[in-house]
């Protein structure tokens, strides 16, 4: 399965769920990830390893960290060629007054936003899903 393309059904249809717990972002030096990190999220910068994990695995590892987000999948399986879903997230978060780092998996689209603040964008997001369908 390919995926779903057509913005509107997309927007209409990403059932946008919170993970449960707090996840950070930190770096690392070197390709491997450290014992005891179950990342959610690695990506390779030439500046280190970046990777999403736990906040307590983070602590547990003192690593540090400067930005504490919840994770909120949306349930929609995006094709990785559609155009537009990330703008119209991002769009609404920000009308909102919420930023937002976009993760895309093969399956998913994951958004971390400010963790103290997750609450509000599920419900902006919900209700760009209620407009769209």
């Amino acid at each position: 399965m390919s995926g779903e393309r057509d913005l509107k059904r997309l927007l209409a249809g990403m059932r946008p769920e919170l993970n449960p717990g707090h996840f950070v972002f930190v770096t690392v030096d070197g390709p491997a990830v450290p014992p005891g990190l179950h990342p959610v999220v690695t990506v390779a910068e030439s500046e280190g390893l970046t990777l999403v994990v736990p906040q307590d695995e983070a602590d547990a590892a003192s690593l540090p960290y400067h930005y504490v987000a919840g994770w909120i999948t949306l349930r929609v399986h995006s094709a990785l060629d559609a155009v537009g879903l990330t703008a119209a997230v991002s769009r609404e978060l920000a009308d909102a007054g919420l930023s937002c780092n976009v993760v895309a998996g093969y399956h998913h689209d994951h958004l971390f936003v400010e963790y103290a603040r997750a609450g509000e964008a599920l419900t902006a997001l919900r209700r760009l899903a209620e407009r769209s369908a």
